[in-house]
Order: structure tokens, then sequence, then C-alpha cells
């Protein structure tokens, strides 16, 4: 059983260690110029502060080295227009001939005696001039015209047989002469 002699040392060591951690506490919240002192009944005992925290030195700026810039790219642009331009296909006799036999057999079926002859000179007249159209038409190109806005900002432009499939906004780069996408 408890004596009242054990239950009153139990409370000072108790209320000793409270006030031993409230200082303790208390050096991390604020550091006082003078030590705090405390007493209890039966010994005064100076609780020593903890050892003050180091000065915080203000932070200094970190110099990051810069990767070296990549040299800038001598082949690489943008796609500034894409234009399909058409060329007429050349006729030969070999249209007009053929577009002329047809169209005085047409002709022919019209009519009889002088209307006859003259719907066969008109429809061979005819049929030769459409047939140099249909052959022109028949032979037309087409190609298209892909010009690229250098970064250095020069112009170039590179001519393809069928659609590229670029845009313009494209970022492109020339390989050999032809472009590709970035």
């Amino acid at each position: 059983m408890f004596t009242h002699h054990k239950i009153i040392q139990s409370l000072i060591a108790g209320g000793a260690a409270v006030l031993a951690m409230s200082a303790y506490a208390q050096d991390y919240r604020y550091q006082s110029a003078q030590p705090v002192q405390t007493q209890t009944a039966q010994t005064a005992q100076p609780v020593v502060p903890a050892a003050p925290a180091p000065a915080v030195q203000p932070a200094q700026p970190v110099q990051q080295q810069a990767a070296p810039a990549a040299p800038p790219c001598t082949n690489c642009g943008t796609v500034d227009t894409i234009r399909v331009i058409e060329k007429a296909g050349e006729g030969s006799a070999v249209g007009v001939i053929a577009g002329g036999v047809l169209g005085g057999l047409l002709g022919n079926q019209i009519g009889s005696g002088r209307g006859n002859t003259a719907a066969t000179i008109l429809g061979a007249a005819g049929g030769a001039y459409a047939g140099h159209q249909v052959e022109k038409n028949v032979k037309k190109t087409s190609h298209y015209e892909v010009n690229v806005r250098m970064d250095d900002g020069t112009t170039r432009s590179v001519s393809y047989d069928a659609e590229p499939g670029f845009r313009s906004g494209d970022k492109v780069r020339f390989v050999d002469g032809r472009l590709t996408r970035i």
C-alpha cells in the first residue's frame, strides 16, 4: 500500500518531469535569453535548456548549370503552304483524228442530202475539237508543291507527284532532299 510519503514523492517526481517537458517544449518554440528555473517542495533544480538550434542561414540560390544548348536545326522548318499545280496535257493528232472520225459518223446519221453532208462536216469538226480536248484532259498531270518556312527564316520548296500527307503548320525536317515529320 502506498503511504503518504510515497504519494508525495511520486507527485513531486511527476511534477518535475512535467515541468522539464514543458521547458523542453518551450525551447523549440521560443529561445529565451535566461534559463528557466523551477522549484519543487524538496529541492530547487534548474532545468537546463536544450542545446540551441543551429542558426538558420538564408537560403543561397542554387545555380544550376544549364545544359549546353543544342545547335539550331538547319534543316528544320514549318510547312507554310501546299499547292496543287495542274499541268494540261499535250494534245496530239491521235485525239484530233479519232474525234473527227467519231464526229463525222454521228453527223452522217443526221438528215439526208445536203443536210447530211453539212452535218457530217460539222460533226467531224466538232469531234476533232472534242477529241483534242479529251486527249489533253486524259494526259493532264498534277503535282504538289510544299513550301516550307525554315527556322532560319528562309523558304524552301519541294515538289511531290502524289499527295505528300503534310498540312500547313506541320513541323518538318529535310532529309536527303525529302521532308520528314518531326
